[in-house]
């Protein structure tokens, strides 16, 4: 908790800090309602003692600080030839909930839902998929675990739920979409059967932010 200061944001002397370790795999939105409900109690614990809480109060140090960047829409583009599996998965889970992440499939932009790790899919043959052509954007629908499977610059991201027009699952977006290209060989990756890098159009953002 920090003192504010008239017209400045965050940067009021400490009236009380704890520190708070991150869960494995938690996103924005679930970290969001946990330090909620910490910073509440918080606020309870200060204002029970507010005299010797304000007296113990310390201001921030000038050394170290650091400033966290506006968050846009532009960031939800994956980029399939520069971002590995890790980093798509952690740009998932940190504005997911706020900016869906987008590709392009077949020219239609699609957003990406449920966005996972394919490290603990029994049997995920990553090896032998990259031996049979996959290249970043290749798709191809993972039958035992119901998921599609994205490659990337390094690594695979699964994903169960997509927005094309309206949200579909893994299963249906493969069986309307991709399922006549791997009807004969399901192992052959197909050229169009694949992800593109979604580039948005400077002039529709900008018309965006003076709407």
């Amino acid at each position: 908790l920090v003192s504010f200061l008239p017209s400045r944001f965050d940067v009021g002397p400490i009236i009380k800090q704890e520190e708070f370790a991150v869960p494995p795999c938690c996103t924005a939105k679930e970290l969001e309602g946990l330090l909620s409900q910490l910073g509440a109690n918080m606020l309870i614990a200060v204002l029970k003692n507010l005299p010797e809480s304000l007296k113990n109060k310390k201001e921030q140090p000038k050394e170290g600080v650091t400033f966290a960047p506006k968050i846009s829409v532009e960031k939800s583009c994956i980029k399939w030839e520069e971002q590995t599996a890790a980093q798509i998965i952690q740009l998932h889970r940190a504005i997911g909930s706020m900016f869906p992440l987008q590709t392009l499939w077949k020219g239609t932009t699609v957003k990406l839902l449920d966005i996972v790790a394919v490290d603990n899919i029994p049997g995920f043959p990553d090896q032998t998929l990259d031996d049979h052509g996959a290249v970043p954007g290749s798709l191809m629908y993972h039958k035992v675990s119901q998921m599609l499977v994205a490659r990337c610059k390094e690594g695979w991201v699964g994903i169960k739920t997509v927005v094309l027009k309206k949200k579909l699952t893994a299963v249906d977006f493969y069986n309307g979409y991709m399922h006549s290209w791997f009807q004969q060989n399901s192992r052959t990756f197909h050229q169009e059967c694949r992800f593109q890098t979604l580039k948005l159009n400077k002039t529709k953002k900008d018309s965006k932010r003076e709407g």
